[in-house]
Formats: structure tokens, sequence, C-alpha cells
């Protein structure tokens, strides 16, 4: 148990300083000689998300997949898929511009079944999840992405059920460097410039990161331009040797076209197809916080975040088109903006304790969001030859006000605590409860409330729930450990699953219990890695999306489901070569869903749930300087509708990464996706209820995934490497 060993001068450093820290004990070993010789030869890596304190993984019992600063800049992802689907168990399904949805022990979807943070904060406060709200973190300002796979509620509250994705932010370098980069991609029509500067002046830390990507609308798919400006300020002021103020500006806009789904004929037949001309979404996000680190007692740190949040979202949506395929000739759809002004607190305290080499993680979160919403209806002229949506007007001119205008207060109040020990030299035992108190205060700004197309009454919900874990490592031997957990998590419903219709549905929150068993393990001194998990997450009300008809969804409680797998990560480093394999085989099933007298799903996949994911890569360093790697990405075979009857039959694909040092300042590197230009979907989707008759046109809804691309790049270094 070396981690609990430390002075408390060098854990309150720690904590100043974790997404530092975690890069260099985590993965950047060339940047810290020491860690790499004690890392010889034994499972040793540090990660912060698991205990929210910088902890050895050896004495973490959850599985924690991490992509390290090396990794990110070694391989210049270009989408968050190319940086957490490398991880076991992980898969961000790409919908286009930064667009997507996740699966993390769940099926592939849109539920709000995941965190994500950035340095511990959530980046959304609850009730106002976003599937694609990745697109509002800046890949640039961050040094390391850490995946809490299975519930993290005791920790990070309630949605943190599936998992949770921790960013960790670049801490200021110890001198000048910058950096000036450049990519491109003619396939897709996509450039991004990328620009850094960092510097230490005596005790201010200063660094700033920002990248500019645009996707024109000459490339490979029609309607699918896509901007973004995302930048990253951070400094960090040493207040005293044991203090330390942390201050953080994110602001990343984004405006994309929403290119939308194909049906089954244009799927297979007409690559890039789409057939929207004006769908969009626009986000802006700006995120501030301000951080007090210091020790306050003797082997004891604290820690104060006050946060603040902006986010406005507003879009014309593909999906809810309605009446759009087919021969029907009535179509329309929605335009909404959804806007979030947060202020938050986030309060922290560790108490290390020589007795058992123990120590407690407490405190208090508490988060205030105002989330006005608007939506109207629009009615689509559809040109009757080729199919396409080609322009709007307002189908309301009588409501200016919109179908939906509303506003809900949303109060998140949390205590939660962990401890930890070590009865034993070689076993460590953790304890965790989180309980979180949400409420939303919701007022309809329509009148008259409750009728028809006019939304629901006012009213004033909550919801509460108590959060268990408990949890323990053995380290087996030097370069092997076993774990073992059960947790429990909860999702409250969204306030658009409550408050988006006229009426507001029965939904109850969902809650969920996680029993996990894993193995660590290291060989040929180290050169060899294997990170496995065998799980079980029962959940009980899980909220579904049920499709009625195409384009028109209502939110369900399925009464239960089981999702259940194995989770196998081997990493290999023998120098001139190097591999990685992340793969999962799970099966997510219905125990109970009956949606009708006539209708039941009990017993069934759940859709978009791929029995099986690998991503494998395999790389050559033919000289100094210099790798080439070559990547396999696999998606099984998965039901695409509840009732098992229509199949999307997975894929392959082979993607290509090259990049050549040509001295400490200049690199240029290569990239290439989709090799063998593979037909492939990156989502399938089918509103076949079973019943009925089945038409594929009509019912089957497919994102094209892109054909052979290859994109080059060149990065220049100033100063520090």
């Amino acid at each position: 148990m070396k981690s609990f060993q430390k002075s408390t001068l060098q854990l309150a450093l720690m904590a100043c300083f974790l997404p530092y820290s975690a890069v260099a004990l985590a993965g950047n070993d060339e940047a810290n000689p020491n860690v790499a010789a004690a890392n010889a030869g034994a499972v040793h890596e540090v990660v912060v998300s698991g205990s929210r304190a910088a902890a050895d993984l050896n004495e973490t019992p959850q599985a924690i997949g991490v992509v390290t600063a090396s990794m990110l800049k070694r391989d210049k992802p270009k989408t968050m898929g190319d940086i957490i689907n490398r991880i076991a168990g992980v898969h961000w399904n790409d919908l286009g511009n930064e667009q997507h949805s996740m699966s993390i022990r769940q099926p592939v979807s849109t539920n709000a079944v995941y965190q994500y943070l950035e340095d511990g904060i959530p980046i959304r406060p609850l009730g106002v999840f976003n599937h694609n709200s990745l697109n509002e973190m800046n890949m640039a300002g961050s040094s390391t992405v850490e995946v809490v796979k299975g519930p993290a509620s005791s920790l990070y509250g309630s949605n943190a059920v599936g998992g949770a994705v921790n960013f960790l932010s670049a801490a200021p370098s110890k001198e000048l460097t910058a950096l000036l980069g450049m990519r491109y991609d003619q396939t897709a029509g996509f450039r991004r410039i990328d620009t850094m500067a960092s510097n230490t002046f005596g005790d201010l830390g200063l660094r700033f990161a920002h990248y500019s990507s645009r996707r024109s609308a000459n490339n490979w798919q029609e309607y699918s331009y896509g901007n973004k400006d995302s930048l990253t300020a951070r400094a960090d002021y040493a207040l005293t040797p044991t203090a330390v103020l942390r201050a953080s500006l994110v602001h990343t806009d984004l405006d994309a076209a929403m290119a939308g789904s194909l049906n089954e004929t244009d799927f297979r037949n007409s690559t890039g197809k789409s057939v929207n001309t004006f769908t969009y979404r626009k986000d802006k996000t700006t995120r501030a916080s301000l951080a007090w680190e210091a020790e306050t007692l003797r082997d004891g740190v604290t820690t104060v975040t006050l946060f603040k949040r902006q986010n406005d979202h507003g879009q014309i949506p593909s999906y809810t088109m309605v009446g759009c395929s087919g021969t029907a000739k009535a179509c329309q759809g929605t335009e909404n903006n959804n806007h979030v002004d947060s202020l938050g607190l986030d309060l922290k305290h560790q108490q290390n304790f020589n007795w058992m080499q123990s120590r407690l993680i407490a405190g208090v979160y508490w988060d205030k969001s105002d989330n006005p919403y608007y939506s109207n209806n629009i009615a689509v002229v559809r040109d009757p030859v080729s199919g396409k949506n080609i322009s709007y007007t307002l189908a309301n001119a009588t409501t200016p006000k919109g179908v939906r205008n509303y506003q809900t207060d949303i109060d998140n109040l949390a205590v939660f605590a962990q401890y930890e020990m070590s009865p034993l030299q070689d076993v460590r035992l953790v304890a965790g409860v989180r309980n979180d108190r949400i409420e939303y205060n919701y007022h309809n700004l329509l009148a008259p409330q409750g009728s028809a197309n006019y939304g629901a009454p006012d009213e004033v919900r909550s919801f509460s729930r108590l959060s268990p874990k408990i949890g323990a490592t053995w380290a087996v031997t030097q370069q092997a450990s076993v774990y073992g957990n059960i947790s429990e998590g909860f999702t409250p419903p969204e306030i658009s699953q409550l408050y988006g219709k006229t009426g507001i549905p029965d939904l109850s929150p969902a809650t969920y219990r996680n029993t996990e068993i894993g193995l660590r393990m290291a060989f040929l001194d180290g050169k060899l890695r294997l990170d496995s998990a065998l799980y079980r997450l029962d959940g009980r009300d899980t909220i579904v999306s049920y499709t009625v008809t195409p384009g028109n969804s209502e939110n369900r409680n399925a009464g239960r489901t089981r999702s259940e797998g194995i989770e196998l990560a081997l990493n290999f480093n023998a120098g001139a070569w190097d591999a990685r394999l992340g793969t999962t085989f799970a099966r997510h099933r219905f125990q109970r869903y009956q949606v009708s007298s006539t209708l039941d799903y009990s017993g069934k996949d759940m859709p978009q749930a791929p029995r099986d994911i690998t991503s494998a890569e395999i790389g050559f360093k033919p000289l100094a300087g210099a790798r080439v790697a070559l990547e396999w990405v696999h998606q099984g075979k998965y039901w695409m509708n509840n009732a098992n009857t229509v199949e999307y039959g997975g894929h392959h694909l082979f993607n290509l990464r090259a990049h050549y040092e040509v001295n400490r300042q200049l690199e240029i590197w290569l990239q290439g996706r989709n090799l063998a230009n593979r037909l492939y979907a990156d989502s399938a989707s089918s509103s076949y209820s079973g019943v009925g008759v089945y038409q594929p046109d009509v019912q089957n809804s497919y994102t094209q995934g892109a054909p052979r691309s290859w994109m080059i790049g060149l990065n220049y270094r100033f100063g520090q490497k």
C-alpha cells in the first residue's frame, strides 16, 4: 500500500495538481523515470476518478480505463471516440460533427445513464442530460481521460450508472512550451488548427489550449457542414508550499448540420445521401471554476471549488421529423432552444489516518440551475421527386410563444463520504455512500396550463436516493491483484422526459445494482498487462424510449433489465513493438417489459446492444521518432428493435496511424480510416414492433458511416518538448 505512505505535503501538492500528477504517474513514464522504475514488473498506476483523490489503481476496487497524455499526444484524436473507444467496454457512437451516443455497460443509446465530468465536476446539471454533451469538451485542453465503468453514484451522484467519464485538464508546464498544429482530410472536407502555449512564472503557472475545426459542405456526405471553436485557459497559483489556487475557463462554440438518418434503400444504395437541407444544432458553452486546495489539518487536505456554467443549445433536429418518409405528404418537425445557467459549490476533504493506513474522503455538493426551454412546430416542404426536405415555415403562427415554453429551477444537494482502510498489508477495503436530493420547480409559461397542446401545469417535484458502494482489493503478488465491489446507482427522470409533452408521464426513478469482480496482472517484467472485469448490472424501472410510430416516441419505465458481460484489456510494450486489445462480450436484456396487454418484450435483448465490441492495435517503431500502427475495430451484430426481428449484421473496420518526429520541434503524421472502404452504419434502429406489416423503408433508420479517408497533419513545437 505504497500510495498511502506519502507525506502530507506530497498529498497536498498532488491534490493541487491532480491532472498533472495523474499524467506523470499513470502513463507518461518518459517524464517520470522514477515511476517507470517503480512500475517495472508490477501493476502500478495512479488514478483520481475512483475515489476523487489520487490512488493506486491496484487499490481501487472498480473497473477504470485510462487514456494517458502520451497516448493523446501520439495518436492525435479527431473525435472523442478516437480517445475512449480503445477502453474495453466503452463505445462512443459517432453521429457526425461530434454528435454521438454512448455505450458503457448499457446498450448504445441517448439515455441519461452517464456522468460526464471535468476535473471531477459534472459539465451539466442533473435533469438536463444531453447525449451529445461531450461536444462541449475541449480535447486540446485535456491531459488524461479516465472512465469509471459501472455505477459511480456514491461519488458522483445520479446518472453515473453506466459509468462516469472524467476529463482531467492539463496543468501548466514548468518551462515555456508552445504548439502550432494543422490537419486536413479532403474526403471528409475537414480541417483543423491547434494552438497551445504554457509556462510557469515563479508561483504562477498559465496554460492556454485551443482548436478550430471546419467541415465544409464539399465532402462525401450531403448537408454535413460543421464548425467548432474550443478553448481552455488554466491558471495555477501556489499560495504557500501547501496551498494552491486554480482557475479554469472553458468555452466551446459548435455550429453543425444534422444530416440525419437514411431509410433501408438509401443506406444500401446511396452513399453520402441526406434528405435534409436545413436541420442543425448550435451549442455554445462556457464553464468557469475556481478551486482552492490546501492542507487544513495535519494529514488533511481540503478542496473548495466554486463553478459556473452557461449552455445554450438551439436546434432544428432531424430526429423529430414526422411523416417525412415513404409516400407520406404531410411532414413536420420542431425547432427548440434549451438553455442552462448554473452556479455550484463542491467541497471535499481528505483526511489520512495512521490506523490501518486509512483515509476518509467526504464532502458536500450543491448545484443550482435555471433551465428555460422553448419549442415550436415547423411545417416542412418536401420535394416529391428527390424526397428531400427543402424548406420550412412556422406551423404555429397563432402561438408565437411556442407549443412548449417553460422554465425549470433545479436544485441538487448531496453529501458523500468514502472510507478506505487496510486491515491486512495486501488488502484494502473501501466503503462509500452518497445521498442526493434533486428538486424540479417547473413553471409553464403558456396558458391555459394543462390543456391540449399547452403543456403540464406548474408543479414542484423532488427525488432523493442513498447510493452505497462497498469493495475490496487484494494484492495477491506484486504482479497481480483481484478486486470486487457491489454498488448502486439511480437516475431520476429528465426534465424533458417529464415536461416535454402535454401531460406528465408516470415515470419512476430508475435504480441499478452492480456486482463485479476483476483481475489485474503484469507479465514479462511489466511489458504485458492485463485488466479484466466480470460484471452484472440489474436495473429496475429503467427509462426507455418507446417508438409508437416513426418520429413519435414516448418515455416509459421498463420493469427490469439486466446487463452482464466481461471486459478484457491487454497492453503490450516491448520497445520497437507495442500492441493493445480492448474487448467486451455482453448481453443486455429486458427481464420484464410488458408494453401492453398484447405486447410483451420480456426476455428479449435490448435494441442496439452488440454482443461484442473490440478495438485492437499493433504498432511498430522502425526508427527513432517514428511509429506505424494498424487498428482493427469490430462491432458485433445486434437487434435493431425491441421485438428482436430486425438485425444489423455488425462490421469490421481497419484504420492506420503513422507519425514521424523530424526533430524536437517538427512532427508530421498520417491517419487512414476505413481502409477497406466498407459500407457500415454508426447507428441502426427500427420502429417495427414485431406486430403487423414490416416496412423497412418506413421503419428502419441508419446513420451511415464514413468511407475511406486520409488525414495528414503537421505539428510544430516551441520550447520544451
